[in-house]
C-alpha cells in the first residue's frame, strides 16, 4: 500500500487548505427495513437489530440468494402532516401526494422518499411551500421496483394493467419531483444517480450550492428500493450477494467477519435537512451535526471491482479531511461503507489504515449495513443519517454479527454492541460500482 501513502500526501498538496462554513443537518427524517421514523430507526440500530429477512415479496426459491432487508408496507398517514407557508393558501401538495398513494401511482422507492422527506422538513420546523428551498436526492434504481411489475405485465399481455404513469413513475429524476410536489418547493430539484455513491455525492452537491449562496435550504439525502426479481437474479449472477445464510437470514450481513459471503440488498429512504449553521441557529433549529467536507474520486479501474490498491479511496477520504480542514487525529468515527464482500472490506480497512496512520488503532468505525443491508445509492445518505444521529446522542452503534473477526480487518469495528462515548468529529465512507468512490466529514454541533 505505498501507493496509497503517496497518494494520501498527493491529496493534501492538490487541494488548497479552507476554512469551511459549516452545514448544519436541522431534520432528519426515515423510511428503513425497521418501519417509518427516525426514532424507530435509531431504536433498532442502537440495540443492533437486524432488519434481514427471508424475501417474501415474491417467491425467491428459484435464486441463490434468498434474503434481503425490504421496507415494510408503507402509507402516507406514516409521515407527519406539514402546515403550509404563509405564502400559501392551499393544501395541494398533500392532497396530491394522498390521491397518488390511494391511486397506487407511487413506487416503493418514491413513497418512502416522500414519508422520510415530510418527516425530515417537520423535524426542522419548516413548512410547506419554504421560500428559497430545494430537493437534492441520490438513488441507484430509482423506481425499478414498479418498472419492472409494469414490464411483466406488459410481456405477459397484460396491457390494459399498464398504469399510463409507468414511465414518470420508473424513472430515476422524477423522485425529487415527488417530494418537491409533496412539500410545494419551488427550488432546485435534481437527482444524482452516481450508484452506490448516489446520495453522498447528492450531499457534496448540496454543500457547494449552500457554501456558495445559490440555495438557503436544501432537503437531500437518498432511496432506493430494489428488492425484486430481475435485481436479486442480477446480483446472484454476478456472485456479490450472500447465499449461505438462506436459513438464518438476520446472520446474513456480516461485515468484516472471516465468513462473510456477499452482501444483503436492502431498501430505504433516509432524508436531512441541510443549510448553513447560522441560519439554523438564528430560526432556533436543532442542529444534529455538521458537514464539513466531501470529497471524490474514481479508480477508473473496472465496472464493479475496486482496485486492490485502494490509491483514489485514500485519496477520496484525503480530500474530504483537508476540505474539512481536519486533520486525521481530530477524526473519532468511521462509518465504513462495509457491504459484507470478502475483497471490498479488507481494502478499506487498508485504505483507512492508510489514511489515518497509527491514529486508525485508535479508530472505532462500525457498518450500518450490517443491519439495514445495503441500500444501494442510498448507502451514504445511511450513513450520513446514522452518524449524525450517533454524533447528536453520542452513542456509536454496533457492526453486528462478528463472530470472526477476519484478520485483514483489523480495527475496531464496534463487534456486536454499540458504545456511548461522545466523538468530535467522523468520517463517512461511501464506495460503489463503477469504480467511485465518496467520503464526506462531519462535526459534532456545538
Amino acid at each position: 500500500m505505498g501507493h496509497d501513502k503517496e497518494a494520501a500526501r498527493g491529496a493534501h498538496s492538490i487541494v488548497p487548505p479552507m476554512r469551511p462554513s459549516r452545514i448544519a443537518i436541522s431534520g432528519i427524517g426515515v423510511a428503513s427495513p425497521f418501519g417509518a421514523g427516525r426514532e424507530c430507526y435509531w431504536d433498532h440500530v442502537k440495540q443492533g437489530r437486524s432488519g434481514t429477512r427471508r424475501i417474501d415479496e415474491f417467491d425467491p426459491s428459484q435464486f441463490a440468494c434468498q434474503v434481503a432487508a425490504p421496507l415494510p408496507a408503507l402509507c402516507v398517514d406514516q409521515a407527519p402532516r406539514l402546515e403550509s407557508h404563509p405564502s400559501l393558501d392551499t393544501q395541494a401538495g398533500d392532497d396530491v401526494l394522498r390521491e397518488r398513494a390511494e391511486a397506487r401511482r407511487y413506487s416503493r422507492a418514491s413513497l418512502a422518499a416522500v414519508i422520510a422527506a415530510r418527516e425530515a422538513w417537520h423535524d426542522a420546523g419548516l413548512r410547506m411551500g419554504e421560500p428559497d428551498a430545494g430537493v437534492i436526492i441520490g438513488t441507484g434504481g430509482g423506481g425499478i421496483e414498479l418498472g419492472e411489475k409494469q414490464y411483466r405485465e406488459f410481456f405477459t399481455d397484460g396491457l390494459k394493467r399498464v398504469t399510463p404513469y409507468a414511465i414518470p413513475i420508473a424513472i430515476c429524476g422524477m423522485l425529487s419531483s415527488e417530494i418537491s410536489i409533496a412539500l410545494q418547493l419551488h427550488g432546485i430539484s435534481h437527482v444524482l444517480s452516481t450508484g452506490c455513491t448516489s446520495s453522498t455525492d447528492a450531499t457534496g452537491y448540496a454543500l457547494g450550492l449552500l457554501r456558495a449562496g445559490e440555495a438557503e435550504v436544501l432537503l437531500c439525502g437518498g432511496v432506493d428500493a430494489c428488492v425484486t426479481p430481475g435485481m436479486i437474479y442480477g446480483f446472484s449472477r454476478m456472485r456479490v450477494v450472500s447465499t449461505a445464510f438462506n436459513d438464518v437470514p438476520e446472520q446474513a450481513s456480516r461485515p468484516f467477519d472471516a465468513t462473510r459471503d456477499g452482501f444483503v440488498l436492502g431498501e430505504g429512504a433516509w432524508m436531512y435537512v441541510l443549510e448553513r449553521e447560522e441560519r439554523a441557529r438564528a430560526r432556533g433549529a436543532h442542529v444534529y451535526a455538521v458537514i464539513e467536507g466531501y470529497g471524490s474520486t474514481c479508480d477508473a479501474y473496472h465496472r464493479v471491482q475496486m482496485d486492490p490498491e485502494g490509491i483514489q479511496i485514500v485519496r477520496a477520504m484525503a480530500m474530504a479531511l483537508q476540505r474539512a480542514g481536519r486533520a486525521p487525529e481530530s477524526i473519532g468515527y468511521v462509518n465504513f461503507h462495509g457491504t459484507s464482500t470478502q475483497l471490498n472490506d479488507a481494502i478499506e480497512i487498508r485504505c483507512v489504515r492508510t489514511v489515518f496512520d497509527g491514529h486508525a488503532d485508535r479508530l472505532c468505525g462500525s457498518s450500518t449495513k450490517s443491519m439495514v443491508g445495503h441500500p444501494q445509492g442510498a448507502s451514504g445518505a445511511c450513513g450520513i443519517v446514522t452518524t449524525a444521529l450517533a454524533l447528536d446522542r453520542g452513542f456509536l452503534p454496533p457492526t453486528i454479527n462478528v463472530t470472526h473477526l477476519d484478520p485483514a480487518c483489523d480495527m475496531d469495528v464496534l463487534p456486536n454492541q454499540g458504545r456511548a462515548i461522545q466523538v468530535e468529529a467522523a468520517l463517512c465512507n461511501c464506495l460503489g460500482f463503477g469504480s467511485k468512490n465518496s467520503a464526506v466529514v462531519m462535526g459534532r454541533a456545538q
